[in-house]
């Protein structure tokens, strides 16, 4: 085979002009973006994206990143075990700042002793022990506790975990008391 077996290149421009081009494009469409949402808010333009990309609207749930609690309640029981000044001291301490939420998780061991006398159920009970955990914690940052019970059968216990939940829905912060 010799050079003149294989077609000739036609002429056309080069193709590093074709990138700068794509790339000046986008520049330009960034920069009409920005322009366009400077009277939108952060969170009206996070809103506006998702919807333009088909995502439900529901914020996610905050993630915990510390947990303590109170272990080994007595079996149908929702009296506290021991006594809490470690828990609201640790409580205390991680509500200081105002962006975290406290969550009061009861759980049972799920057997059948370990139940509410009066009712028989158990998300009852582990309700009341949540309730007992934030009634000790009502000193704390009683507008940030939430009570949630457990969904599985685990230990007899009620932990407290702290999340991030960004800043407060009516722009105030809340201080704690020292």
């Amino acid at each position: 085979m010799t050079a003149s077996d294989y077609p000739d290149t036609p002429t056309g421009k080069p193709l590093w002009l074709i990138t700068l081009a794509d790339l000046a494009l986008l520049l330009v469409g960034f920069l009409v973006l920005l322009q366009a949402s400077q009277h939108i808010g952060g969170k009206d333009l996070a809103k506006g994206i998702r919807q333009g990309f088909g995502a439900n609207d529901a914020e996610p749930a905050p993630m915990p990143v510390a947990a303590a609690g109170i272990l080994d309640f007595a079996p149908g029981s929702a009296i506290l075990p021991t006594t809490p000044g470690a828990l609201v001291a640790w409580a205390r301490e991680a509500a200081r700042d105002p962006r975290v939420m406290l969550t009061v998780t009861g759980s049972t061991d799920g057997t059948p002793v370990d139940i509410d006398r009066a009712t028989g159920s158990a998300a009852i009970l582990a309700a009341d022990r949540a309730r007992t955990v934030a009634a000790a914690l009502a000193a704390v940052a009683p507008a940030r506790v939430a009570i949630v019970t457990a969904t599985k059968p685990g230990r007899r216990t009620a932990i407290v975990s702290v999340a991030f939940v960004g800043e407060s829905q009516k722009g105030q912060i809340q201080r704690i008391p020292q």
